[in-house]
């Protein structure tokens, strides 16, 4: 890219900050201070407006650049993300969205305190939302690095740090000025310019051939170098045992995931009823689902114009595809039109980062407010705003998030997104599922469903190959990795309902009856919800 084609992207980058930061200050004139505006907007979202915001927190930047770049590299078997991923929302839609809008009131741990004792529950749901969502911000900041690299043509370590401390720095002033107001109308934003940016993407790579969609596949077979091999599964996941129970265990944490996600669930409570919920969820389906056939199309497309070869070359881990392919529709690196539609991508893609960590440090600031420091709080100290103490967390969660994404530069972003679902299936979802619909269950039951899910899922990546024993890695030079697979779902997520059926059983607390009574007909019927 030459230096003025850099400058139009980063004008556009520019232009994107300046609105959403515009937004904050927007949203931050017009608040009242109260936790209730700060978490979830005093609830005043209409059904449109909250399932725009639910598809803008949801299609991240793994989405864009990940998943299109797994199909690029390894064809059908990278589509098992976009189909997990949109699978998950009929668990959400049938299973969880009407009655945690219901049952909670901020976060997770509201679902469960419902009917358990406060302050273990809270302390275990909170800390299982912290990680989860520091996972999922850890792949949206290494997204944001990948653009400067390719933006540069070149590696640009500096640049690449620099970027990420600047997507944590903004991610911190969004949250802490502007709460869920300004969250969800740059999430808002986002989602429209991400929808229209793919839908002409799309567009532009049928044009190219002719419409005809088999040419297309056919032309990507022959590019990617590996032949009809590319089209059929197996390519990535067929090769041994191993690969193929690591793809069961991805199938496993796409689908099941997503109804654990903790700024997915924190969605619902910002409108004002169920109903609108479940609306909510309905309008956010049909949004992502035209958005993932996009990254289909985008995925092959791709690999048929610009070249598995090229997109590996320019980044292993296939996260530069879709900008890639923009140049070539656009004419290529020498004409006007392609680094034009470089840029408008790149700074799509940038938008797409910078509303998804928005919404992610959030929820999990709300975590450690509302769950964690009220928990830990010693009776008689000094009170501080839960307000004020989230502004704080969304710092203390930035930094970390920014540490741990400079470590995993070289991984796939759709891919890094995989392992904070396979967490939060493996310890948000069992537990919220036992709550809301099992009679017997008790707080031992929960604490330990969420322990023996998170503690396992945590553990396994860190001895998997995704930390250490390959080029790749984390840390490539280091060899401690025993667990074969990339994705601990297949055996965090049983561990994690196990281990909540277990903690029940051998309970000698009993159930209390009138509170369960009392949490299914509010989850049913709305009577006595916030």
């Amino acid at each position: 890219m030459t230096g003025n084609h850099q400058s139009l992207v980063l004008v556009l980058f520019s232009v994107f900050v300046a609105v959403t930061l515009g937004i904050t200050t927007w949203a931050s004139r017009n608040r009242h201070g109260s936790a209730e505006e700060f978490y979830t907007g005093s609830r005043l979202f209409s059904p449109v407006e909250n399932g725009l915001a639910i598809a803008g927190d949801y299609m991240s930047a793994a989405s864009f650049l990940g998943i299109s770049g797994l199909i690029a590299l390894f064809g059908y078997d990278g589509m098992l993300y976009s189909v997990g991923f949109l699978v998950a929302w009929l668990v959400v839609l049938l299973l969880v969205a009407e009655l945690v809008r219901n049952c909670g009131r901020f976060t997770l741990a509201d679902v469960l305190a419902a009917r358990m004792r406060e302050r273990p529950v809270r302390i275990a749901a909170g800390t299982s939302s912290v990680i989860v969502s520091v996972l999922y911000l850890v792949a949206q900041m290494v997204g944001a690095g990948s653009l400067v690299a390719l933006l540069l043509g070149g590696t640009g370590g500096a640049a690449q740090t620099w970027t990420v401390i600047g997507v944590g720095a903004l991610m911190v002033v969004y949250v802490s000025l502007g709460g869920m107001r300004a969250t969800t109308w740059i999430q808002i934003v986002k989602a429209v310019l991400l929808l229209a940016g793919t839908l002409v993407l799309g567009v532009l790579v049928m044009v190219r051939f002719g419409g005809d969609f088999n040419e297309l596949l056919s032309t990507a077979a022959d590019n990617s170098g590996f032949g009809e091999a590319f089209l059929a599964p197996g390519l990535e996941y067929g090769g041994s045992w191993t690969d193929r129970l690591d793809f069961i265990s991805l199938g496993l944490a796409l689908v099941l995931g997503t109804a654990g996600l903790p700024h997915i669930l924190s969605r619902f409570y910002t409108v004002p009823t169920a109903r609108a919920a479940r609306r909510s969820v309905v309008w956010a389906i049909g949004l992502i689902g035209g958005f993932y056939l996009m990254t289909i199309l985008l995925g092959f497309g791709a690999a048929a114009i610009v070249g598995s070869d090229e997109v590996r070359e320019s980044n292993e881990a296939g996260n530069t595809a879709v900008p890639l392919l923009a140049l070539d529709l656009g004419g290529g690196a020498d004409s006007t039109g392609g680094p034009v539609l470089f840029a408008v991508v790149a700074a799509v893609a940038f938008a797409t980062i910078l509303a998804v960590v928005a919404g992610v440090t959030l929820s999990s600031s709300a975590s450690v407010a509302h769950d964690l420091y009220a928990s830990f709080r010693r009776a008689g100290a000094k009170q501080r705003s839960e307000v004020a103490v989230a502004r704080v967390a969304a710092v203390g969660i930035g930094v970390v998030s920014i540490g741990l994404s400079l470590l995993s530069g070289s991984l796939n972003v759709a891919f890094l997104v995989g392992l904070a679902f396979a967490v939060a299936a493996s310890a948000n979802l069992p537990v919220l599922l036992f709550t809301l619909f099992w009679r017997r269950f008790t707080t031992r039951g929960a604490v330990w469903s969420v322990y023996g899910g998170l503690i396992p899922a945590v553990a396994l990546v860190v001895f998997s190959p995704v930390v250490s024993g390959r080029p790749t890695s984390m840390f490539p030079g280091a060899d401690f990795a025993f667990f074969p697979l990339e994705n601990p779902g297949l055996i965090s997520i049983p561990l994690g309902f196990l281990a909540g059926w277990l903690g029940t059983v051998t309970s000698s607390e009993e159930a209390d009856e009138a509170k369960h009574a009392e949490t299914e007909v509010r989850s049913l019927t709305g009577a006595g919800a916030v």
